[in-house]
């Protein structure tokens, strides 16, 4: 649930944590970016950075500048004074993401661990096993039918958590156990009720379904994409994954290795609770993909 006031909680004498619910809920994690849109604007002198999560934010701040209760003043007052949240409109740059499903890269990852850590049945079979899908044609179906909100960051630097915008997309799989040592790069995973795009090679516990050539982190900043940023996706943000065939995921793959990639994004995008609120009421929800 939505809590009526926020919980805040020191985190040393430099952080304070802000729970704003506790549990995994869009409306919630739309709170948590409409009110960290609402602290930066404020702009408060001594507050350092805004960290928000699923239903959290994690507050930075200089104690010599701004005390612990100053803070939890301030903050707490924006929250109070937001209103409602269908009035609330927020900055949403749409990527879209060529993905190749059940590929070549995150096979060869999967049948490496079934030969050194323990047998597992293979991820796309296994996610169409539990959701009480047809085939791994409907997994794809359903994984790339709808808009994914970007709910958070972390894990590893780039990591976005992204959650199913259309309800009847939305499926569950359970983690590895134990986790993968190695995941690759660019790797399309899906955990619980979220699914993430790997930004390195990492380990992992994912259910791996798909690859893209199209990276969401670059130390190098290679791409044009990341010239101002290291990390592409942030908070607020959303996603379309595309599936491809492998002469289309190819031709991609070779223009990122060549530095001539340009990331599709409709930047000037922006999502409104009111208008989501509104399509939710029109679906259709005993139709499937």
């Amino acid at each position: 649930m939505i809590y009526d006031e926020p919980r805040f909680t020191p985190g040393g004498d430099r952080f304070i944590e802000m729970e704003l619910g506790d549990e995994l809920n869009f409306d919630l994690n739309f709170l948590v970016h409409a009110l960290t849109a609402r602290v930066r604007e404020a702009g408060f002198d001594g507050i350092i950075e805004l960290l928000p999560n699923m239903a959290s934010i994690v507050i930075s701040y200089d104690p010599d500048r701004i005390g612990y209760d100053d803070v939890v003043r301030e903050i707490g007052g924006l929250h109070a004074s937001l209103g409602s949240l269908e009035d609330v409109e927020l900055p949403s740059p749409l990527y879209t993401f060529p993905v190749l499903y059940f590929d070549h890269v995150t096979r060869a990852c999967w049948e490496d661990y079934c030969a050194r850590i323990g047998e597992k049945e293979y991820d796309p079979d296994l996610m169409v096993r539990l959701n009480g899908l047809e085939s791994r044609a409907q997994l794809a179906r359903i994984h790339s039918g709808t808009e994914y909100w970007v709910a958070a960051l972390g894990f590893y630097p780039g990591l976005a958590s992204l959650i199913a915008l259309d309800p009847r997309c939305r499926l569950t799989a359970p983690k590895y156990n134990p986790p993968r040592t190695w995941t690759p790069r660019g790797t399309l995973g899906y955990g619980g009720s979220v699914t993430c795009l790997y930004p390195a090679r990492t380990p992992g516990g994912y259910q791996i379904i798909g690859h893209s050539p199209v990276p969401v982190f670059d130390l190098e900043q290679r791409l044009r994409a990341f010239r101002d940023r290291l990390a592409l996706l942030r908070p607020g943000d959303r996603v379309r994954f595309v599936p491809v065939g492998r002469e289309e995921y190819d031709h991609v793959e070779a223009q990122v290795e060549s530095g001539a990639y340009e990331h599709q994004v409709a930047a000037y995008a922006k999502f409104s609770i009111r208008a989501y609120h509104a399509w939710l009421e029109g679906l259709d929800m005993s139709v499937r993909f």
